[in-house]
């Protein structure tokens, strides 16, 4: 059964904690996990742990961005419909509107040296975030052969290849594996009442979407003022249904699309963007909102027409994951009975933990040999997995050695 919505007071504290998770997930999808266990399970019981690996194995399943969708699970779980909204809200709007600022004044970002010199502490936080993460996890998840097999061949198949399709191959290859092992032969299958739960217009809609913004932008005059707009939506949208691997695949995508193929914008103004991205808390995807604003601002639109092309990005890149995610998760109780469906599930987080692992790697190869940054790192994974300090004093500490030296 589903869990029915808690005390509203408890909705207070659910709140506050997005907040807080918002304002301290710095290191991307990764570090959100870990994050998301110590905000919502370790200290506020909100869902058991097991709940959450559930919600981020769908997650990983389905287009869009994870962390995004875990969250919002996570908040379905706790207040339904009208919680998961806030929370969606809550956990994107102050990063997207940093970044459509930071497009609305491009030519700021030249001068922000010391706003780097601030930050320049939160690199080997973040990377004891997701160690943390890693180990946290990697404890639970990694209780088999198959399971540790199947994390170690992640974590080479992203060091070496390094493409955007080893994600969803990956979290395809890991949920088949384990449920062709570890489904019982004998075991049959639990009939239930999934499809009587999907509303087929509900469908036509979300991909009907998605063809109406196609025609209009094809057919509408290049020269209305409209036609940016609604062929950015029909961009944004079509990314949303198609990436899968979070904001480590949707970058290079948006690069490719944005600066090679349809010359939006730059690539030095699109490479600025990401790199004041990556010193920012919250959703990876967020970065959507420099791209639209900026790309109105070149092509001649104002103050209004930015403000519009950064509320573009970020609402149509988010709007299909959040869609599929509220879409799936009321009758996810039921879904995952099924046995070759809830066997899948320990491959598909066996992978994500590979993913984690890779990702400390990728990230912590730059930092070269920095002995003050391993330092802050160690002390950072410390004092996570040792003391009841959370996150954000860390965060605020790193910030304040930044910018005290």
């Amino acid at each position: 059964m589903q869990n029915k919505p808690i005390a509203a007071k408890k909705q207070w504290l659910f709140i506050r904690n997005v907040i807080f998770f918002t304002f301290t997930s710095f290191g991307g999808a990764q570090a959100h996990l870990a994050l998301l266990l110590k905000y919502f399970v370790q200290s506020t019981k909100f869902i058991s742990e097991e709940e959450l690996l559930e919600l981020n194995a769908l997650a990983q399943v389905l287009p869009g961005p994870a962390s995004t969708q875990t969250l919002v699970g996570i908040a379905w779980k706790v207040g339904k419909l009208k919680l998961a909204i806030i929370t969606f809200l809550i956990w994107i709007l102050p990063t997207a509107t940093i970044m459509t600022f930071a497009a609305i004044s491009y030519a700021l970002l030249d001068q922000k040296q010391k706003f780097n010199d601030i930050l320049e502490y939160i690199q080997p936080i973040a990377l004891g975030i997701v160690a943390y993460g890693a180990w946290k996890l990697g404890k639970k998840v990694l209780s088999s052969q198959v399971s540790i097999f199947l994390a170690t061949a992640s974590v080479i198949a992203t060091l070496v290849l390094r493409n955007a399709y080893v994600f969803p191959l990956s979290i395809l290859i890991g949920g088949m594996i384990s449920s062709a092992i570890e489904t019982p032969k004998e075991e049959t299958e639990l009939r239930v009442k999934l499809f009587s739960n999907i509303n087929p217009r509900k469908l036509i809609y979300f991909l009907g979407a998605l063809l109406l913004f196609a025609l209009v932008g094809a057919i509408i005059n290049r020269t209305s003022p409209f036609s940016l707009p609604i062929r950015l939506l029909e961009n944004f949208y079509r990314n949303g249904i198609l990436v899968f691997g979070g904001g480590q695949v949707l970058v290079p995508l948006m690069f490719t699309e944005f600066v090679e193929m349809k010359h939006y914008l730059p690539s030095s103004g699109f490479l600025s963007g990401f790199a004041l991205q990556q010193a920012l808390p919250g959703p990876t995807f967020s970065f959507t909102s420099y791209l639209g604003a900026l790309s109105m601002k070149n092509f001649g639109y104002g103050l209004w027409g930015q403000i519009l092309g950064g509320l573009i990005g970020v609402i149509g890149i988010n709007l299909p994951g959040l869609i599929l995610v509220l879409f799936i998760v009321p009758f996810w109780d039921d879904l995952k009975k099924i046995s070759r469906i809830r066997h899948s599930l320990s491959g598909i987080n066996a992978v994500s933990v590979g993913f984690i692992i890779a990702a400390f790697v990728l990230l912590l190869i730059p930092m070269g040999f920095n002995w003050i940054f391993f330092g802050i790192m160690i002390a950072t994974f410390l004092l996570l997995n040792f003391t009841k300090i959370s996150p954000p004093i860390i965060v605020l500490a790193g910030i304040l050695i930044g910018y005290i030296f």
